[in-house]
């Protein structure tokens, strides 16, 4: 049986002061989410409400959607191995932090949740997750990459790799492979997420002694490329190396191939979504992209999550379903570490997860409440991601 709800948020949402305490926002009441027993013993009578806050529309759709399938495919996993039960709530955030807002506040205020997983861009997450830490409810992040998130308070958590923590894995597997030696860096210069791409991505060049010939700028928003791949191929650079969302990514990719542009394209993790081959084609064929996960791994978990996802779903989940599937897994683990699905219990039980078997491999938070687990570089071969040999 599902115990998850997907709803939109009304316009006229009720919103409340961010500065709510936590005793005023309980998920319910007092002692109702506290069980008995411990792990896998632990039961609770009543299901623990996690909200979930998505881009289900806007530009940040294709992430969001994979991101609901992963969720729900964990929640209905986890509710058929009883003890606990968790009742999922999905709301759209229309890749607009406005709405994000909106839905934090309910989250926090109105419909007061144990848990709020989201919100799906690190832009909106800036924006967002000093709600959920005023009100003392502990947010997790599944694809917040930005620098400065988990700062925010300690009631924020990700289990996302940072940028800073994959790009220079990836700048240094790719140097090696093509032997770079001067590239011209583009990026979104209006988006937390893609500045936070390019900052690593320029650290990691220089940390291993690659020359940037030129850095170009666009808007998150632009499809039209070719006018600025002309200037960087001008440059006549051994890579072009890009931190842009996929709905940019794509087009820009795609201009370049057509331009004759046939080198290597270095992407951040706005590139990590089947939509770049989808879309791209055979022009995204050669990509490298830094990731958190990889569809090859060679372990139980990872094959029965994609086999799964394939038999719900009827397609290949990403690393953003990989990474919202291993988001609930993180959560379980933290309810069941206290048999509490009460904030404070799940925020403490978060602070102290190490070594989880997740999808992503060994999980452990850090002292700062970032993920720390193995990074995978990927490129794009025959239509699919694969390591990077």
């Amino acid at each position: 049986m599902r115990w998850f709800r997907t709803a939109a948020v009304a316009a006229a949402a009720v919103t409340l002061a961010a500065c709510t305490s936590a005793d005023e926002t309980s998920a319910g009441p007092e002692g109702e989410l506290v069980g008995s027993g411990t792990g896998d013993e632990c039961t609770i009578d009543s299901p623990v409400p996690v909200g979930a806050v998505l881009s289900l529309t806007g530009a940040a759709a294709s992430y969001g959607e994979t991101q609901r399938n992963g969720l729900e495919l964990a929640v209905d996993q986890l509710n058929e191995a009883g003890g606990v039960t968790y009742e999922l709530t999905v709301e759209d955030d229309q890749t607009d932090p406005k709405q994000g807002i909106t839905v934090f506040e309910q989250f926090t205020g109105s419909d007061p949740q144990s848990v709020i997983i989201g919100p799906t861009l690190s832009n909106t997450a800036k924006q967002t997750d000093p709600i959920a830490h005023e009100a003392g409810t502990p947010v997790l992040g599944i694809s917040n990459t930005a620098e400065g998130i988990t700062e925010i308070g300690n009631y924020v958590f990700r289990d996302s790799l940072t940028e800073s923590a994959v790009i220079p894995e990836t700048v240094a597997a790719a140097t090696e492979a093509y032997g770079l030696q001067d590239v011209v860096v583009m990026y979104s210069n209006d988006d937390a997420f893609t500045e936070s791409g390019y900052e690593a991505f320029a650290a990691a060049l220089d940390e291993v002694g690659v020359e940037v010939s030129e850095t170009i700028t666009f808007s998150k928003s632009d499809t039209e490329f070719r006018a600025l791949l002309e200037q960087a191929a001008s440059s006549d650079p051994d890579a072009l190396v890009v931190s842009a969302l996929i709905e940019a990514a794509v087009p820009l990719v795609t201009q370049a191939r057509e331009a004759g542009m046939q080198m290597p394209i270095i992407g951040g993790n706005g590139f990590n979504s089947p939509q770049l081959m989808a879309d791209a084609g055979d022009a995204a064929e050669g990509v490298v992209v830094g990731a958190a996960w990889n569809s090859t791994a060679d372990d139980p978990l990872t094959t029965e999550f994609i086999q799964s996802y394939e038999d719900e779903y009827g397609a290949q989940p990403d690393q953003f379903a990989a990474q919202a599937y291993a988001g609930m897994t993180l959560v379980d683990s933290a309810v069941r570490a206290g048999c509490s699905g009460e904030r404070e219990a799940i925020r403490e039980n978060l602070a102290g997860l190490s070594d989880v078997p997740t999808v992503l491999g060994e999980f452990s938070f850090t002292d700062g409440r970032d993920a720390e687990h193995p990074a995978v570089v990927q490129v794009v071969e025959d239509g699919s991601f694969a390591v990077l040999e």
